[in-house]
């Protein structure tokens, strides 16, 4: 009897590769026909083959689910992005003036050290002035004459002093200024 079923497989075997599809059903009947005592293994693959579909239909009840969870947490992920960007930028917008202030304080800074230097300027040509004028000092200059003039070049050249420092102090107040602003744009 098992050569027979081999037979019958063998040649199923043969015509699978070049005739027309193969009927689950009508091979099942001849097998049986064949091996009766095969109806066991059948309805044991039957029950498996069941199992195995509800497997089957678990996952993809699953998978819809974890889908549809996914979406609305993309969903979700997308309005809490947009919340919190409208937040930042309301939160940025409440240093705002403290940045307007700090540009105002550099302009005034940077113009008053405009003013500074052109007064050091100023100071500077008077200074060469006098001190030519030292040098080339007239016959009729008296020593009185003489110590004026030096006092007022003492005096001059501690106005430089006054000016280059107060000059350097604006460089640093500006650079300070600036270090502010960039500390509020982190």
């Amino acid at each position: 009897m098992v050569p027979r079923v081999l037979l019958v497989l063998g040649g199923l075997w043969l015509a699978s590769g070049c005739g027309p599809p193969v009927n689950p059903e009508r091979l099942r009947e001849e097998i049986l026909k064949v091996d009766p005592g095969f109806s066991g293994t059948l309805q044991k693959h039957d029950e498996l083959a069941d199992r195995i579909a509800q497997f089957d239909h678990e996952l993809e009840l699953k998978r819809a689910k974890v889908e549809q969870k996914i979406a609305e947490l993309r969903k979700d992920l997308q309005e809490t992005e947009k919340q919190v960007a409208e937040k930042i930028q309301k939160t940025k917008a409440l240093i705002k003036p403290e940045d307007q202030r700090l540009d105002l304080a550099i302009a005034q800074a940077v113009d008053e050290r405009k003013v500074k230097r052109t007064q050091r300027s100023v100071v500077g040509g008077s200074i060469s002035r006098l001190r030519k004028s030292l040098k080339q000092t007239a016959p009729e200059w008296g020593e009185a004459d003489r110590v004026r003039m030096q006092t007022e070049l003492d005096e001059l050249l501690k106005e430089t002093q006054r000016l280059d420092q107060e000059v350097t102090d604006l460089n640093e107040h500006i650079r300070l200024l600036k270090v502010k602003k960039i500390l509020l744009r982190l």
